[in-house]
């Protein structure tokens, strides 16, 4: 959008005065988790103010020159995909400050259905801001629509904050829930293909295990894997190296052996079919030195609750452990319809 500005800023209307910056930069190539730096647009000579490590809320000293926030960033429709974080924290500097805020919205290419826990308000985090599904189901602007609607803005007195007049949509045209929308430029470096991204609800789990999935290949999200994997159960090795978008990623150059998910298809669009398979293969090897040590501590803060992780654990099916979602997710899905911009996928 910078560059859009730019172009066809003839009469030189507009005043970019900042770029602020999510996880993986603002041309989206540093590596997840990866500390992003305040500096210089490369390109445009724009400064760049990171909302990624300990900023993430713009400033009032960061704001003062400024009229307009425009949030304009393809997101994938998935709670612990952080850019709806930074969203949200843009628009409680925007409420807190008095300032107006666009939100231009994107298709969500997870759009067409709703699915996994509710994130408890113990497990409030960066990578779960807000009391929603895994998939949940809805475009930025209409999440965007929830925060205001919710009252789920606070300022730092933990006061709630609300932008009224001063939140803008910019809806898409033709576009609906019904939708299997490709997206046609990866929203991050290691959501490179439409499969990735849709994979990504169910892989993204892992994240909170001593398991890969695939970072430093040239299939993230894809495959997941491990160096003490069963041969003879994989289908896939993959060796990971460091890249633009991996730093450092895990199991650096060793080789991996898993599941390859480019041609293993899930049988549901989110699906605990992965890491319950995996957790039952890999529960009583040795990882890292030590047995029993498939989960870290990440994986309570991704699932939104300690519950999955002890459902897997006493030997759930898929089924059983849906079962325990279905009551809040349908007065989720409620509250969702009061929200909705574009016609459902019901």
């Amino acid at each position: 959008m910078v560059d859009f500005l730019l172009k066809n800023n003839k009469e030189n209307e507009i005043n970019i005065q900042t770029i602020f910056a999510p996880e993986h930069g603002f041309r989206g190539t540093a590596s997840a988790g990866e500390t992003i730096k305040n500096g210089k647009d490369t390109k445009t000579e724009i400064d760049i103010i990171s909302l990624y490590g300990k900023n993430k809320k713009p400033t009032k000293e960061q704001l003062q020159n400024i009229d307009i926030l425009l949030f304009d960033i393809q997101d994938v429709g998935v709670r612990f995909y952080t850019y709806i974080s930074t969203m949200h924290y843009c628009m409680e500097a925007a409420a807190e400050n008095n300032k107006q805020i666009i939100i231009l919205d994107r298709p969500n290419p997870n759009g067409f259905y709703i699915d996994g826990c509710i994130r408890e308000e113990k497990y409030k985090s960066f990578v779960g801001m807000h009391p929603i599904p895994i998939v949940h189901g809805l475009t930025v602007a209409e999440l965007a629509k929830m925060i205001e609607g919710e009252k789920w803005l606070q300022n730092d007195q933990k006061e709630i904050v609300q932008l009224k007049d001063n939140l803008i949509i910019i809806s898409c045209q033709n576009y609906s829930h019904k939708d299997n929308y490709t997206l046609p430029i990866a929203p991050s470096p290691n959501l490179t293909t439409q499969n990735s991204i849709l994979l990504y609800p169910s892989l993204c789990l892992f994240e909170g295990t001593t398991m890969s999935i695939g970072r430093g290949t040239n299939f993230p999200f894809e495959v997941v894997g491990h160096p003490n994997f069963p041969k003879e159960k994989s289908n896939i090795s993959f060796n990971p190296q460091s890249n633009e978008g991996a730093k450092n990623p895990p199991f650096e150059n060793k080789s991996c052996y898993g599941i390859d998910y480019k041609t293993q298809k899930l049988k549901s669009n989110f699906s605990l079919k992965p890491i319950l398979e995996f957790y039952q293969i890999m529960k009583d090897k040795d990882l890292e030195d030590k047995k029993d040590n498939f989960f870290n501590s990440y994986f309570s803060t991704l699932a939104g609750n300690n519950k999955l992780q002890s459902q897997i654990k006493e030997g759930l099916t898929e089924q059983e452990i849906n079962a325990t979602w279905q009551k809040d997710l349908e007065v989720y899905k409620i509250m969702r319809k009061k929200y909705l911009i574009y016609e459902d996928f019901e």
